[in-house]
């Protein structure tokens, strides 16, 4: 079985799992949950070949520097793959962000650590995800059709959030500044002020309570994630005005004072420069 929309595809064919890769805009811009139920599979993963075998969960991020390369299956090989294109990934994340205290941390963690070996309740949630997923993408096109789908890739992201709690070990703050790089832990720490603080959208705030440069702050952002701290400020901002659109009926000047913008102007000026919509126009268009 083989199903998909323009974000989410899910396989349990060998075949879809060839096409997936051939097919979605490009692999290393896709992110991948696959439970191997059983055989195994070996791919290269970052240049090296890793073997996903029975009872091994396989969960790879959007990282354009770690390719997926050939595969080869064992003939008993049975698995269940999902697959969501990276901007859905991204609003999931970033909408995990405002509740998961170390999303950061996990998301690091699983470009390192891709693969795990898991029990029995972990497989039998991954069949439950798994058959609700196919069940809503055989549906007839409805209203509600696509926001029950992104809810089930909402409650799946968020089942391997969970998980990892299994997996990494809470660590105090002394322990986590001994463990890691100076700039690493910087980075981490900037992103848990802009956890907390989702309406302030400037460099310079974020560099003073970091008591570093706003230059330096977007140097760190960007080696450690390829993207300026400039850059993250704007798609948690954006990603907040979005959900305030998409989920209330609260008036654009209402969401303006809550998201702490200046005026009602501003925010549709700001809307308008990263969606490429006004406000009223984003909110007729997701209605659609």
């Amino acid at each position: 079985m083989t199903l998909f929309t323009d974000s989410v595809f899910l396989t349990d064919e060998l075949e879809g799992f060839r096409t997936c890769r051939e097919t979605r805009t490009t692999a290393s811009a896709t992110a991948t949950i696959l439970l191997c139920k059983d055989g195994y599979i070996d791919v290269f993963y970052h240049g090296e070949k890793i073997r996903i075998n029975k009872d091994n969960l396989f969960v790879r991020v959007p990282d354009f520097s770690q390719e997926l390369g050939p595969y080869a299956p064992s003939p008993d090989f049975e698995f269940m793959q999902l697959t969501l294109d990276s901007a859905t990934y991204e609003q999931l994340m970033l909408e995990h962000m405002r509740v998961e205290p170390r999303w950061w941390q996990k998301q690091e963690f699983l470009k390192e650590h891709p693969i795990f070996e898991v029990g029995q309740d972990v497989i039998e949630v991954g069949e439950a995800y798994f058959h609700l997923f196919a069940l809503q993408l055989n549906r007839k096109q409805t209203e509600y059709r696509q926001q029950i789908i992104m809810s089930l890739a909402r409650a799946a992201s968020m089942e391997v959030l969970h998980f990892l709690d299994r997996v990494i070990l809470p660590r105090d703050k002394e322990t986590e500044r001994n463990s890691v790089s100076q700039s690493d832990y910087t980075f981490n720490i900037f992103t848990h002020l802009l956890q907390k603080n989702p309406h302030q959208r400037e460099v310079q705030w974020f560099a003073k309570q970091l008591n570093i440069t706003p230059k330096y702050l977007s140097e760190i952002s960007k080696d450690r994630s390829g993207r300026s701290a400039g850059e993250w400020i704007a798609s948690v901002t954006v990603s907040e005005l979005k959900h305030y659109l998409r989920k209330t009926q609260m008036p654009i000047r209402e969401i303006a004072r809550v998201m702490e913008f200046p005026n009602a102007s501003f925010f549709c000026q700001y809307t308008k420069k990263h969606t490429g919509l006004t406000p009223n126009q984003f909110r007729k268009e997701k209605k659609a």
